[in-house]
């Protein structure tokens, strides 16, 4: 199992349906405030691995939660990265965009404090439709 099955995810979770077939969570050093990662329950190690319906239900899914990103945050888009470097469990980023470098995975990542993530988790929540 990866280290996203092994983790309780409940404390920043952005979105959740108990029987669903993934989890949104904010990603706690993330790029800008609201980068949120989704990723689905099964554990299928490459992204593109998922079946036709599986990546079109992760996407449809991933919507909701960027229109409230983007919401909440006044970005200009929410950007969709599939790295799968990190963590060898198939997700994909939402990242608040408003410049091309506000998605560049080698920049220094942002601190935030537990009060501020649980902040900005509630405001997706509240948004999410």
């Amino acid at each position: 199992s990866t280290i996203f099955t092994k983790i309780k995810i409940d404390k920043y979770q952005v979105y959740y349906i108990e029987n669903s077939k993934f989890i949104a969570f904010l990603d706690t050093n993330p790029l800008s405030i609201g980068h949120t990662l989704v990723v689905p329950k099964k554990e299928i190690d490459h992204f593109f691995d998922l079946d036709d319906d599986f990546l079109s239900e992760i996407l449809l899914f991933s919507k909701k939660i960027s229109q409230a990103i983007k919401k909440i945050t006044r970005c200009n888009r929410v950007g969709l990265s599939v790295i799968g470097l990190e963590v060898s469990h198939a997700h994909l980023h939402l990242v608040p965009l408003n410049k091309m470098s506000d998605i560049d995975f080698s920049k220094k990542k942002i601190s935030l404090k537990d009060s501020e993530l649980n902040d900005i988790c509630k405001k997706i929540q509240s948004e999410i439709i």
